[in-house]
């Protein structure tokens, strides 16, 4: 073997922790796209009785989504939750302030819940709260309109919508990025926090076992990072379930092999936060242990959308405008499988995450009014993580080679995790960042039974800036990679350059 060879070994004895169904979250937010004439389009041919894309729902099926966010995102900060309830032509048309456009609220909160039960049992509801604009009063009326079973004000409005049955909303958002200025409401560490913990206890009042998610820092970068989540916690420590971590990634200055090293950053993100829970927890004396919700990732090329806000008309206020349609090429891919090996690296402690967005907004899945609808090439990473990427993940600590890049030094080419099934098969998730050299990658198994290859897919191409288009929806899928081989508990294959690999041992 070269000593260009990535190694690592897999034992049972040595794991990370159990993958939680949460991981393979996304996000529904009222912006462009997603909503009208992407999940809900009434004229669409392929409509349902409910004017739900049946097209659109077979490609969430299969790309395996399990918890949905919803409904933003920036639009939660100015949500009226009541004007998305009761008949549908009489609910009032809004200015939407985040996305600087329309919004007729023809999709609401029944559709969503009933586009969550076409989807699936797998799919459930996560319920974001405008704490932007709103407070403790407006979050306990949606739960009860939402949750409650019957015999109150709120729960026999609902049951008079057409809805009997209670939606069951476990999972809810304290707000969305009450960090950033440009958050509707924006607000400080210190007065967020006494909202939070003021909204999370009433709530529990409700409903004890409400599972809850207050805002950390809108990425990383923030000025008021680790600060931001210490206050916060010390106000909500004993309230809250989780807190939020969001993180977008794009090449900038043209710089692809950091870009290609993006989950450098996110794995360091969430370490950072996990030490700033662990040490609020240490400084409470308390036992328990916060999860991480990384309810917003994804490549997301937001310069592109900085440029265009610029020419916008200020006078003009459209209804779902195409906004945030990146079209992904297979380099992105490549990083946006990165990310996913990140999340399943800290299984342990990342209990949710949503890929933002689902559907048009740098999203998997596009759609053409009236017309077909598309898997981006982000769509294969996610949808093999989510269907093989369920068990224990096992401890993968790299021996790689390295490459240099300005923005994280010396960085191994070789990105992995593996996961190890109820049945006790594994899979193995592997990039390869080099862009010009195939990656020999050498695995020795200990414990684990395991005799032969299933599967060894990857995606990667000649062309780095290959994507699937309208004009050409299936120029990207993912190829069977032959040679790969299992032998005297050793796995052999080779990575081909820049590519996202999926080995499946049994």
């Amino acid at each position: 073997m070269s000593n260009r060879t990535a190694r690592f070994t897999l034992d049972p004895a040595f794991t990370v922790g159990a993958v939680d169904p949460r991981l393979f979250g996304s996000f529904v937010e009222h912006l462009g796209r997603c909503v009208y004439t992407g999940i809900f389009e009434p004229d669409h041919p392929s409509a349902d009785d409910s004017g739900l894309r049946t097209d659109v729902l077979d490609l969430i099926r299969e790309l395996g989504v399990t918890a949905v966010r919803y409904p933003g995102g920036n639009f939660v900060s100015g949500y009226k939750w009541e004007d998305s309830v009761g008949p549908a032509a009489e609910r009032p048309r809004r200015l939407d302030l985040a996305w600087h456009s329309t919004e007729t609220n023809r999709f609401g909160l029944s559709e969503f819940i009933a586009f969550l039960r076409k989807i699936g049992p797998q799919a459930e509801p996560m319920m974001a709260l405008n704490l932007g604009t709103r407070g403790v009063a407006e979050a306990l009326e949606l739960q009860e309109y939402a949750n409650h079973p019957a015999g109150t004000a709120l729960s026999e409005l609902r049951a008079a919508h057409g809805d009997k049955d209670p939606f069951g909303i476990r999972l809810w958002c304290l707000g969305n990025e009450m960090d950033g200025p440009w958050q509707t409401g924006h607000k400080t560490a210190a007065e967020y926090g006494r909202l939070a913990a003021e909204t999370a206890r009433a709530m529990r009042q409700i409903d004890p076992g409400v599972q809850l998610v207050a805002c950390g820092s809108s990425g990383q970068g923030m000025p008021t990072f680790a600060e931001w989540e210490a206050t916060v916690l010390q106000e909500t420590y004993d309230l809250v379930d989780y807190i939020s971590l969001h993180a977008y990634y794009q090449p900038v200055d043209g710089d692809i092999d950091s870009f290609l090293a993006s989950a450098v950053d996110m794995e360091s993100f969430i370490e950072n936060v996990v030490a700033t829970c662990d040490h609020v927890g240490a400084r409470l004396k308390s036992k328990k242990k916060i999860n991480l919700s990384f309810d917003e990732w994804n490549v997301w090329y937001t310069s592109q959308w900085e440029e265009q806000t610029q020419d916008a008309d200020p006078a003009d206020w459209p209804e779902a405008p195409r906004l945030l349609e990146d079209n992904y090429s297979v380099l992105d891919a490549v990083v946006f499988g990165s990310l996913l090996i990140a999340l399943l690296r800290h299984a342990d402690r990342v209990t949710v995450a949503c890929l933002a967005q689902l559907v048009n907004v740098i999203a998997p899945i596009m759609t053409e009014p009236g017309g077909p609808a598309w898997r981006q090439t982000t769509f294969f990473p996610f949808a093999q993580a989510s269907k093989y990427g369920r068990g224990q993940v096992l401890d993968v600590r790299v021996d790689s080679p390295t490459y240099e890049t300005e923005k994280y030094g010396a960085t191994a080419l070789l990105h992995a995790t593996a996961v190890r099934a109820e049945d006790g098969t594994v899979t193995v998730f592997a990039v390869n960042r080099s862009r010009t050299e195939p990656l020999p990658l050498d695995v020795a198994l200990a414990g684990l039974d395991l005799t032969s290859v299933v599967e060894h897919s990857a995606l990667a191409d000649a062309d780095p800036d290959a994507r699937n288009t309208l004009a050409d929806p299936e120029r990207v899928t993912p190829h069977r990679v032959e040679g790969t081989t299992l032998t005297d508990g050793r796995l052999t294959a080779v990575l081909e350059p820049l590519s996202w690999n999926m080995i499946r041992l049994a």
